[in-house]
């Protein structure tokens, strides 16, 4: 339950900027006296931060994420591509004993490993890319200065960096990486680096952009540290009959399989259940006319990794089609009518006067505001599936 309640805060929070409070020379020069008292030391501090600049491309990568910007099945399928399956399935091929060897030593699916190895950098492709592969001290440097909502996470990611390069082989400019700091093949921040950094080919150190055996074997055990439990899939697509109470699809309650299938839901395909008394919760991300899911604490463990639901739900999707596994059996809502910025956030005002909300006005419709709004729509008699469309800000208006 504690894990569950602190991706549920992650998901609350919102990666948008607010204002500097000092010049950028100003802040390299007062943030020294923090990066010390963390056990940097001025020498490291002063030779990496010397005449550096802020990166002017970094504010307008954050407000674009296309994780919060776009339609879960757009960002699923422009991930998910044939072209992907395939040069997945024969990057794993190729290494396939390094994967095996790594999936034996932490009881990770090395089919998961390979499709976050896929979102993250198409198999290692783009680390060569200087246009996304960057210093990421300067890259964190700018987040910390311009003091977005994960303030507190990025000064920790920059004083992580500077440990990293305090403790070498890499410098400043060699400890490359995304412009939000994260590092190598599978892109792991760099506090995760310094937390469960794993030397995975023996050469007495952890280089996570330049060797795949340590990239694999750090986001392995990092997957683990979240709770990962080896054997266990990401969750199953089920079929959920009419008339079910949606307001059972909550994944602040684990339950056992057989509490679902007891009201009714079945696998897809008819297919059986495996284990009855799994736990898992039901995720219903588009409603009840989308694909909707049985998932296990694997699947939260993804979003320990990256919290938005559209990538946890590419990587659990491209794990099982690296094993040759088909799409999915429902189609998504694709004629929806989104509401825009200003009326997400005037939905979770509405449900705020409503007494039904009690999160940040942000525009970020999580599971808390959809779990707010299916209480809404139980009120009124209507499925509380807890998909919001601009029907619900026409809904919610009109019941003010």
């Amino acid at each position: 339950m504690r894990f569950i309640l602190v991706i549920l805060t992650l998901l609350t929070s919102t990666p948008t900027f607010a204002q500097p409070v000092e010049s950028f020379d100003s802040f390299i020069a007062n943030f020294r006296a923090k990066a010390l008292a963390a056990g940097v030391s001025g020498e490291t501090y002063d030779r990496a931060m010397a005449g550096m600049t802020p990166d002017p491309r970094v504010p307008d990568l954050v407000t674009a994420q296309p994780e919060f910007t776009t339609p879960m099945w757009d960002y699923i399928e422009g991930r998910v591509t044939s072209g992907r399956i395939e040069r997945g399935q024969a990057a794993i091929s190729r290494n396939d004993a390094l994967f095996s060897a790594v999936g034996q030593s932490y009881g990770v699916d090395p089919y998961l490993l390979g499709a976050i190895w896929g979102m993250e950098t198409d198999y290692g492709a783009v680390l060569g890319n200087d246009g996304l592969i960057r210093p990421i001290v300067r890259s964190l440097a700018t987040l910390v200065h311009q003091r977005r909502t994960r303030l507190v996470e990025d000064e920790a990611d920059l004083i992580a960096a500077l440990q990293l390069v305090q403790r070498g082989p890499l410098d400043a400019q060699s400890l490359v990486g995304s412009w939000a700091g994260a590092i190598g093949h599978l892109q792991v921040n760099p506090s995760n680096v310094v937390a469960h950094g794993t030397d995975g080919d023996g050469d007495g150190r952890v280089d996570l952009h330049n060797s795949l055996a340590d990239a694999l074997a750090t986001s392995a055990r990092f997957l683990r540290d979240l709770g990962y439990q080896p054997g266990v899939d990401w969750g199953m697509e089920v079929v959920v009959p009419d008339g079910f109470d949606y307001l059972l699809a909550t994944r602040t309650q684990m339950r056992p399989v057989s509490f679902f299938a007891e009201r009714g839901i079945t696998r897809v395909a008819g297919r059986q259940f495996n284990d009855p008394n799994l736990p898992v919760f039901l995720y219903v991300p588009t409603g009840r006319d989308g694909p909707k899911f049985l998932m296990t604490q694997n699947y939260l463990v993804l979003k320990g990794y990256n919290f938005s639901d559209s990538y946890a739900m590419s990587v659990a999707h491209m794990t099982d089609r690296l094993k040759g596994g088909g799409g999915f059996a429902d189609d998504w809502p694709r004629s929806t009518r989104f509401p825009n910025l200003s009326q997400r956030k005037a939905i979770q005002e509405a449900l705020i006067r409503l007494g039904l909300y009690q999160g940040a006005v942000d525009g970020r419709l999580g599971p808390i505001t959809q779990e707010a709004y299916a209480r809404f729509q139980a009120a009124r008699g209507e499925v509380a599936d807890g998909f919001i469309t601009e029907a619900a800000y026409e809904a919610l208006a009109a019941a003010q």
